[in-house]
């Protein structure tokens, strides 16, 4: 039996899709070195080498642009998230996405929680994909939690929201780019976040999670 394939998109849509693949990644990488205050439309075009009026065929305006950003982030989380081995355990799963996003931090690249108070921040609260996309992602990492939990292994008197946030929180703290400033290797400086972080979160005496 026969079946219908789609359509194969023409060279120009596949050229479209290509600038805006690269229109959202200089967005992205800007996003982490200068901030969206910071950050502007000119310099993205630029990154990318072209006028900011073909920029403006892909996105109606800088709140448009950061925010299809963020939504590139998320969908890496996703990424790595399913990507975890299987035969990891929740806790093991946690030190691994929280050792990831402060590798992400000390590379200068998009903080998945922006300020609360930021103009980001407002532009996100309207952008479907991104608040459908976190809600996913926090369901799966709340899921580790309770399991976590009901291991032991976690405090459980914490409510998992907490433990989230706690957790995601380390996304932007400054004790990295301290501990950078006074010599530490990243790999060290990312070990002593995760301990210190989880120590606090554990079951009973503080412990390490290989």
């Amino acid at each position: 039996m026969n079946t219908l394939q789609p359509p194969r998109p023409s060279f120009k849509e596949q050229m479209l899709r290509a600038r805006e693949d690269a229109i959202v990644e200089a967005a992205s990488r800007l996003l982490g070195e200068k901030g969206f205050e910071t950050m502007t439309v000119d310099e993205v075009a630029a990154a990318v080498g072209i006028a900011k009026a073909s920029l403006y065929k892909h996105f109606a305006g800088k709140d448009d642009l950061c925010s299809a950003a963020m939504v590139h982030v998320v969908e890496r989380l996703q990424r790595f998230l399913a990507a975890l081995p299987a035969e990891l355990g929740a806790m093991q799963r946690l030190r691994a996405l929280l050792c990831w996003t402060l590798q992400l931090q000390l590379a200068d690249e998009v903080p998945l929680l922006p300020s609360r108070n930021s103009a980001l921040a407002q532009a996100l609260r309207a952008c479907d994909a991104y608040q459908a996309s976190m809600q996913e992602v926090h369901a799966c990492i709340l899921g580790w939690i309770v399991e976590a939990q009901a291991q032991g292994q976690l405090r459980r008197e914490l409510p998992p929201d907490v433990i989230l946030c706690a957790l995601l929180a380390r996304n932007s703290d400054p004790m990295l780019g301290m501990l950078r400033d006074r010599g530490y290797a990243d790999e060290c400086i990312i070990d002593w976040a995760a301990d210190t972080c989880l120590s606090g979160l554990a079951s009973g005496p503080a412990m390490r999670v290989a």
